[in-house]
This record gives C-alpha cells, structure tokens and sequence, in this order.
C-alpha cells in the first residue's frame, strides 16, 4: 500500500476462481483477506501479476463496468439519512416497489419493513439509527439481491449479530449466493463450513486450500483457527 512501500500485502498469490463457486477466505489479522477483495474491486492496482474477470485484466476495464457486477455485503451495512426505499434502492436506483418487496422477501426483512410506521417511506434515522444491526444487514442483503450481480462478496457479514440475527441473515445470504460466484472474507469458521473451497492466508500468501473437512484433519493453521472456535 501507499503508506507501507516495503511491505508487499499479497506475495506468490495465485486463485482462479470457477463460475458459481462458492471460495471462503480465511486466516489472522493482516494475512491479506481485505486486500483481495479491494483488488478485485480495483480500489488498487497490483504492481505486479494480473488479475482478470471473465478473461478481461482489470486494468484494461473501467472500474464503473467492473463494479456493476459485483454486489458486496460489507460486516456493517452503511445505511443512509433516507427513507426505507432509498436506501434499499441504493442497490439498483431504478428499482420498483414491486422489486423492492420481492428483494425484501429474499433477504428476509420484509416484515420488520411492514411494521416500520410509514412502510417504505418511513425515515430511517442517521445511519439507519432506528434499526437494529441485524436489521442492517438485511437491508444490505436486500440491496445486494437488487443489483442481481453475478459476483458476490461478503466480508464479515454477520460477525457483528446475535445468534437469532445471525441466524436470519444467514438464511437470506444462502438465497443469495444461490447461482452466483461468491468470495466470503469470515473470522468466524462456521459461516464457511459449506464452501466449495476454503483459502487458508497468512502473511499475504496461501498456506493452505481445501475443504472444511480435509483442512481440519491437516493440523496446520486451519485447524488450529478451527480448534479454538468449534468443540471437537
């Protein structure tokens, strides 16, 4: 990065990821796992390496096209000082309410948005200040379905929840990553149990790649993180 010249972020990275896969990336704090996913957002530029999306490298595409295909549900949804249907359009401005409602179904947080006192035109407060953070997340979900992107990320998703949020929100993120190609940043092991593949970093590099169930008979760094978060 800018502020750290000598330190490479990323080192002998290499990942191709399939369409439809489902790819969890995981390991300690400033492995890297940030990095990808501001890459693939072309937030950076490598200085070495290419990374492509559909054949295309990055660098030769522009960032606006780039981003259209990408919907991303961050660990804490930024809701805006609007109403319910703005801020749920934010995924896709032009938007109805018809599509609004079916989106709200999907991820689950319909009928909070039913009781809201005003529907969709209730004002949602600074920073969505009236709703709870699982409540957040489903309106992140929401948009996330709205912008009907092929390429999803989920970076700590439902870190910050209560298990009955966590619940929910995991329930709409499994609708959602339904036949699209989906990258999942997550500390917590057991959000990413079901991936089709799992990329083990550390210090800006993989260490290790497979299942949850063969990288945890390994006894590397895996299953050490697995250990300390799972009973057996």
């Amino acid at each position: 990065y800018p502020a750290r010249p000598e330190t490479a972020a990323l080192k002998d990275f290499t990942l191709e990821i399939e369409p439809g896969e489902t790819i969890a990336i995981v390991g300690p704090s400033g492995a890297g796992k940030s990095t990808i996913f501001q890459l693939v957002e072309r937030f950076y530029d490598p200085q070495g390496g290419t990374i492509r999306l559909d054949g295309v490298p990055l660098t030769s595409a522009d960032p606006a096209d780039i981003r259209s295909r990408l919907a991303l549900v961050p660990q804490d949804g930024v809701l805006f000082s609007a109403n319910a249907r703005d801020n749920l359009r934010y995924g896709n401005w032009l938007a109805d309410d018809d599509a609004i409602w079916a989106a709200a179904e999907q991820a689950n947080a319909a009928n909070f948005l039913r009781e809201l006192p005003q529907g969709l035109d209730t004002y949602l407060g600074e920073g969505g200040a009236r709703l709870s953070g699982g409540q957040r997340q489903r309106i992140a979900i929401a948009r996330a379905v709205l912008r009907q992107a092929p390429i999803l990320l989920l970076d700590e998703a439902t870190s910050a929840l209560d298990a009955e949020s966590e619940r929910l929100v995991q329930d709409a993120l499994d609708m959602l990553m339904k036949d699209r190609t989906t990258i999942v940043i997550a500390h917590r092991l057991a959000t990413v149990r079901s991936a089709d593949r799992i990329i083990v970093m550390d210090q800006g590099q993989i260490v290790e790649e497979g299942d949850h169930a063969t990288l945890s008979a390994t006894g590397g760094l895996y299953s050490r993180l697995a250990s300390l978060q799972f009973d057996a």
